[in-house]
C-alpha cells in the first residue's frame, strides 16, 4: 500500500506516518514547513520519519504543487494539511480559506482524475459550533461560530460536490480536541504544561468551566487508520471523540497533580469562537468501523507531560 498524507510534519500528520510505516507502507508526505507553524518541532518530526521506513518528502503549498503525479500513485490520501486555530481564523481568514477551502479543492480535483482512491478528510467538531445537544450525533445541523469552522463545514461541502459528480469516495472524520506528545506549541496543553515546567503562569481563556471531550492522539490515528481501509460508500461522515468530555478546570487539576506542584493560572477574556461545550456521539464510528477510544484523559495528560519534560528540556 502507498499513502498520501498532507500536513505529515503536523502533530497528527506525523503521528500517523509513524504508524504507517511502522505497519510496512510506502508513504509520500507533503507539508508547506510553514515558518509561523512551529517549524523546529517540524523538523525533529521529519528527521523521524526519515528514519522510520520507506518515507520521501515533498515540501510544499498544497494550493501551489502538483498533486496530479502524487495523487496517481497514491491508494489512500489522508488530507490532514490545515491552517489551524479558532482564533487565528480571526486574524487572517484569506490564509485560512486558501489553507483549508482551496487546498481541498485542489486535493479533490487530483483525485477526480484518478479514480479507485480512497481519501481520508480531517474535519473538526468546530462544524457543530453551538449544537445544543451532548453527545451531538453527525446528523446535526451544522453552525460553525468560528471563520475556522466554516472552512471545514466547506470542506465536507466540497467533499459532497465532487462525491456526486466524481463520485469520489471520502471518509470525513470530525476530530474532537485533540491532545497528546508533539502537540502544537500554541494549543492548551502544551502551553499549558510548558508555562508551568518554566515557573510562568499559564494563559487561560474564559474561567474553566468550558468542558471539551478531550481525544488522545493515538485513538485519532487509529481512527484514521480504520477509514483509510473501511467500507467503500461515497461521503462517510464520523466522529472521533474521547467518549468522556471533562472541563477545564479538570484538565488543570490533573496537570497539577502529574507535576506535583500548584498552577498559577493568568486568567484571559472567553476566545470567540470557543464553544462552551463540546461532546460527540460516537455510535455510528463504532458501528462502521468498530472504532472505540482506549486512551483516558489522565492516562493521556501523564503521556504528553512526559513528552513536554524533554521537548522544552524542563525536568522538575
Amino acid at each position: 500500500m502507498r499513502s498520501l498524507v498532507t500536513g505529515c510534519a503536523g502533530f497528527i500528520g506525523s503521528h500517523l506516518c509513524e504508524r504507517l510505516l511502522a505497519a510496512g507502507e510506502s508513504v509520500v508526505g507533503i507539508d508547506s514547513l510553514a515558518p509561523t507553524y512551529d517549524t523546529v518541532g517540524r523538523m525533529g518530526r521529519l528527521e523521524r520519519l526519515d528514519r522510520a521506513g520507506d518515507f520521501e518528502f515533498v515540501a510544499g503549498d498544497l494550493v501551489q504543487v502538483d498533486l496530479g503525479p502524487l495523487v496517481a500513485d497514491a491508494d489512500v490520501v489522508y488530507h490532514l494539511a490545515a491552517r489551524p486555530g479558532v482564533r487565528a481564523s480571526w486574524a487572517d481568514f484569506k490564509q485560512a480559506s486558501d489553507a483549508n477551502i482551496l487546498a481541498t479543492q485542489r486535493v479533490l480535483d487530483a483525485l477526480s482524475r484518478a479514480p479507485g482512491k480512497r481519501l481520508v478528510f480531517a474535519s473538526s467538531s468546530s462544524v457543530y459550533g453551538r449544537p445544543g445537544v451532548f453527545p451531538t450525533p453527525e446528523h446535526h445541523p451544522l453552525a460553525p461560530i468560528s471563520p475556522y469552522g466554516v472552512t471545514k463545514a466547506a470542506g465536507e461541502a466540497l467533499i459532497d460536490a465532487y462525491v456526486s459528480q466524481h463520485g469520489i469516495d471520502a471518509y470525513s472524520l470530525r476530530y474532537f480536541t485533540v491532545y497528546g506528545p508533539r502537540q502544537r506549541s500554541d494549543m492548551a496543553f502544551t502551553r499549558w504544561i510548558r508555562s508551568a515546567l518554566e515557573g510562568r503562569p499559564l494563559p487561560l481563556f474564559g474561567d474553566g468551566s468550558a468542558i471539551r471531550d478531550f481525544t488522545y492522539v493515538a485513538d485519532i490515528v487509529e481512527a484514521t487508520l480504520l477509514a483509510g481501509a473501511g467500507p467503500a460508500g461515497e461521503h462517510t461522515i464520523l466522529n472521533v471523540a474521547g467518549g468522556s468530555p471533562v472541563s477545564v478546570t479538570d484538565v488543570l487539576a490533573i496537570i497539577s497533580r502529574e507535576l506535583g506542584r500548584p498552577l498559577e493560572v493568568d486568567r484571559l477574556p472567553v476566545a470567540k469562537g470557543d464553544p462552551p461545550e463540546t461532546g460527540g456521539d460516537t455510535t455510528r464510528i463504532s458501528e462502521i468501523l468498530g472504532w472505540k477510544p482506549t486512551w483516558g484523559i489522565e492516562e493521556g495528560i501523564r503521556a504528553q507531560v512526559a513528552w513536554a519534560r524533554k521537548r522544552f528540556g524542563a525536568t522538575s
